[in-house]
C-alpha cells in the first residue's frame, strides 16, 4: 500500500454522545481484527466476542475480512454512506485498505487486476443507481474472465415509501438485484439477518476453483445502519475445496486409446492452461502433441518451444490455424470454446474425437464426440500421463512427422512475424509522414517490458488483436488481456491495481492501449497517481477504430463513421495531471526505445504517445488466418458450422 496514498476520511460534523460512544465501539472491534491478525484469532483470544450488536454494515465487513478480503476500491454516493463510515474507521486503524476512485467502470477493472494477477479477492464499493450501473459494466471482464470479486451496491429501501433518488423508477421490486444476477450471482440484503447466507454464497462464487466471477452484495440504504446481534463464529470464511480428479478409470483408458490411435495431434489450451503449465507442456512432450494458444494463454509453453504453435482463432497466426486445420484428434484444455478461440465452431475440420480436460461440466462438454475428464487440470493431466506410462510400447514415431509440418509453418510465422515487426515504417496520410506501424511498435514495447520484467496488459481492439500475435512469453502471468469481453479501458485501469498489489507481488508494469481506448478510462492519469502506481501507459495512436475499420474493408471494401477529424495532443494532456511523466514516442524504434527508458526510470505513472500507421496497406497488421461469424461472413461460416459433427 502505497504510504502516501490517504484513507477515504467523511466531512467530519459534530456528532452526539451517542454516535461518538458507537465510533469508540467500532473502534475497538477493528483494533481487535487488527492485533489479533484476524477476526478469527481475536475470537479465540477474546478480544472480540462471538456475538456482537454491531451494524449490517459493520458485520458485512467483519464477515468479508473473515474471508480475507481487506482491500475495497470505493466511490461512495448517498447509497453507500453507511458503509463508507465503518470503512472510515477500519480503514484508519489498519483492519482494511480503502482506495477512493473517479469512475466506476475504471474502479471495477482496477479490482479484477488485482485478482487477477495476485489472487486477493477485493470489494469494490459504489452507491445506487447510476455508479452501480457503471460498476456491472465493467464487471463484464470479471465475468468473461472467471475472476471472483465482490460489488457492493446501494440499493432502493425496503419499506416502500417511495421512489428513492436514482433507483429504476419502475412500480417493481428488487430491480438491481435481478440485473446484476443476470452478470454473475447477486444477492439483496433486504434484512439484516440474511448476512449468513449472502456470504456463504458469495464465497463460493468468488473462491469457484473453476468457475469464478463478481458476487454482488446489494445494500438497501436503510439496512446497512440497523443493528442486530451477529454471532461471528458462525459467518462463513473462504471456500477450501479438495481438487478434483476423474474417479473413471475407464474414461481415462479410453482417452489413452485415442492418444495411440490419432498421431496428428493438437492441444488447445485456454486460459485455465496458465495454472497447470508444466503439467500440459510434459503432456505434449509425451505424446507427441502441438499446442495452440488462445490469446488468453500466452506463456502456458515458452515461446520458442517446437511445439509451441502460437495463437489460434479468428486472428490466429499461420501456424497455429494450421495445426487446428489439420489435426484429428484434438485436446481441450482450460478452454471455452470463444467464437475467436476456435474460428466460430469451425476450426477443427478435420478432427475426428476430442479429450476435453476442464474444471466446468459446460466447457468440458462443449464439444461431440468427446472423452470428458472433468477435474483440476493439472491432477487429470498427471493421472493421464500416468495412465500413458503404464503402455511400454506408447511410440512417438508415427506422429514425428507432424510435429515435423507444424514446425515448417511455425518457421514460416516467424518469418512472417519478424518481417512485419522489426524497423516496418509506412507513409501514413493523417500523420502525414512514415510512422512505426502497430506490429512493430507493439514489439518494441514488448520487449522492453520483457527486459525490465514488466508486466504487460492489452486493451482491446487492433492493439489487442495485433498484440497477442506478436507477444512473446515464456511464462504465464507476463501479459492480462481480456479477450472474453474485449473491454475497452481495461488496460489503462489496470495500471493502478499495480500500487495495490502487496510489495512481494509488485511488478512494473505496461499498458498498451489504442487512443480510444484510453479516452474510455483516462481517470488512471489522476488515479494511478494518487494511490502511487508505477507503470508505463502506451497509447499507440492511429486516429481511428483500426480494428473495426479494417473489418468494414475486408468485408465491404469500404470503411464508415469509424474514425474522426479532432486531433488531440496526448503528450499534453498527460502532462497536465501533477505527477505524470509524458513523453513522445517519436517515429522510429530508436526514437521509442529512448521514451521507453525514460518512462521505466520516473518513480510513478508515465505516459507514452506513439503514432502509428492505419490504413489498406497489408504490411501495417499481422492479418487474420481464420474465420469468424460477423457481418457478411455469416453465411458461410453457420453454412460449415452445421456440416461438421463436433
Amino acid at each position: 500500500m502505497n504510504q502516501n496514498a490517504q484513507p477515504i476520511v467523511a466531512d467530519k460534523k459534530p456528532v452526539t454522545q451517542d454516535s461518538s460512544s458507537q465510533e469508540a465501539q467500532i473502534r475497538q472491534r477493528a483494533r481487535a481484527v487488527v492485533e489479533a491478525g484476524s477476526v478469527e484469532a481475536a475470537i479465540r483470544q477474546g478480544l472480540l466476542p462471538k456475538l456482537v450488536e454491531v451494524s449490517l454494515s459493520e458485520g458485512l465487513i467483519l464477515g468479508l475480512l473473515k474471508q480475507d478480503v481487506r482491500t475495497f476500491l470505493a466511490i461512495f454516493g448517498h447509497g453507500s454512506t453507511d458503509i463508507g463510515e465503518v470503512l472510515r474507521i477500519y480503514t484508519e486503524e489498519g483492519a482494511t485498505r480503502t482506495y477512493n476512485f473517479r469512475n466506476e467502470v475504471e474502479m471495477a477493472h482496477v479490482g479484477t487486476a488485482l485478482k487477477w494477477m495476485t489472487g486477493e479477492t477485493c470489494a469494490v464499493v459504489t452507491s445506487i443507481g447510476p455508479g452501480a450501473l457503471q460498476a456491472m459494466a465493467g464487471s463484464l471482464v470479471a465475468a468473461c474472465n472467471n475472476v471472483g470479486l465482490y460489488h457492493i451496491y446501494g440499493d432502493e429501501t425496503t419499506h416502500g415509501e417511495g421512489f428513492n433518488m436514482q433507483q429504476i423508477p419502475k412500480h417493481e421490486q428488487g430491480l438491481y438485484g435481478r440485473l446484476t444476477a443476470l452478470m454473475g450471482e447477486s444477492y439483496v440484503l433486504h434484512t439484516p439477518e440474511a448476512l449468513r447466507d449472502a456470504l456463504r454464497r458469495g464465497a463460493l462464487k468468488v473462491g469457484h476453483p473453476y468457475k469464478k466471477g463478481p458476487f454482488f452484495l446489494m445494500l438497501p440504504i436503510n439496512t446497512q445502519p440497523e443493528r442486530r446481534v451477529f454471532n461471528l463464529d458462525a459467518l462463513p470464511g473462504p471456500v477450501q475445496l479438495p481438487v478434483q480428479a476423474v474417479g473413471s478409470e475407464d474414461s481415462l483408458r479410453k482417452a489413452t486409446a485415442l492418444l495411440r490411435r490419432y498421431h496428428r495431434i493438437v492441444i488447445k489450451a485456454g486460459g485455465g492452461a496458465r495454472f497447470a503449465a508444466d503439467e500440459l507442456r510434459s503432456l505434449a512432450e509425451r505424446i507427441g502433441a502441438t499446442v495452440v494458444l488462445s490469446p488468453g494463454a500466452s506463456g502456458v509453453l515458452p515461446d520458442e518451444h517446437p511445439q509451441n504453435m502460437h495463437v489460434g482463432g479468428s486472428k490466429g497466426s499461420i501456424s497455429g490455424n494450421f495445426a487446428m486445420e489439420m489435426a484429428d484428434l484434438l485436446i481441450v484444455i482450460g478452454s471455452r470454446a470463444v467464437c475467436q478461440s476456435d474460428c466460430s465452431g469451425v476450426g477443427y475440420p478435420n478432427v475426428e474425437a476430442v479429450i476435453n480436460i476442464n474444471g466446468d461440466f459446460s466447457d468440458v462438454a462443449h464439444y461431440n464426440h468427446t472423452i470428458a475428464l472433468p477435474g483440476d487440470i493439472g491432477v487429470v493431466i498427471s493421472q493421464l500421463l500416468a495412465h500413458i506410462e503404464q503402455e511400454a510400447d506408447f511410440d512417438l514415431t508415427p506422429k514425428r512427422s507432424w510435429l515435423q509440418r507444424c514446425a515448417e509453418k511455425k518457421q514460416e510465422w516467424i518469418e512472417f512475424r519478424d518481417g512485419r515487426t522489426y524497423s516496418k515504417t509506412l507513409h501514413d496520410p493523417v500523420w502525414g509522414r512514415p510512422v512505426l506501424t502497430q506490429p512493430t511498435a507493439i514489439r518494441v514495447v514488448a520487449d522492453f517490458a520483457k527486459e525490465v520484467n514488466a508486466v504487460k496488459f492489452f486493451d482491446a481492439g487492433d492493439v489487442q488483436a495485433n498484440g497477442f500475435q506478436v507477444v512473446a512469453d515464456d511464462r504465464p502471468g507476463d501479459t492480462y488481456t481480456d479477450t472474453g469481453a474485449s473491454y475497452m479501458g481495461f488496460a489503462s485501469s489496470a495500471l493502478t491495481a499495480l500500487a495495490l498489489c502487496p510489495p512481494d507481488k509488485r511488478r512494473y508494469g505496461i499498458a498498451f492501449s489504442g487512443d480510444g481506448s484510453f479516452m474510455m478510462n483516462p481517470q488512471v492519469l489522476i488515479d494511478a497517481v494518487e494511490h502511487g502506481a508505477h507503470g508505463t501507459l502506451v497509447v499507440f495512436d492511429n486516429r481511428r477504430m483500426c480494428a473495426i475499420t479494417s473489418l468494414q474493408h475486408a468485408q465491404y471494401g469500404v470503411e464508415f463513421r469509424t474514425n474522426d477529424s479532432v486531433a488531440v495532443d496526448y503528450v499534453q494532456l498527460a502532462s497536465s495531471v501533477q505527477g505524470v511523466a509524458a513523453f513522445y514516442g517519436g517515429h522510429s524504434e530508436a526514437e521509442l526505445r529512448e521514451a521507453l527508458a525514460k518512462a521505466h526510470a520516473h518513480p510513478g505513472l508515465s505516459f507514452i504517445h506513439v503514432p502509428v500507421y492505419a490504413g489498406e496497406n497489408s504490411e501495417g497488421g499481422m492479418g487474420a488466418y481464420g474465420s469468424w461469424n460477423v457481418g457478411n461472413w455469416c453465411e458461410d461460416v453457420q453454412s460449415r458450422y452445421h456440416k461438421q459433427s463436433l
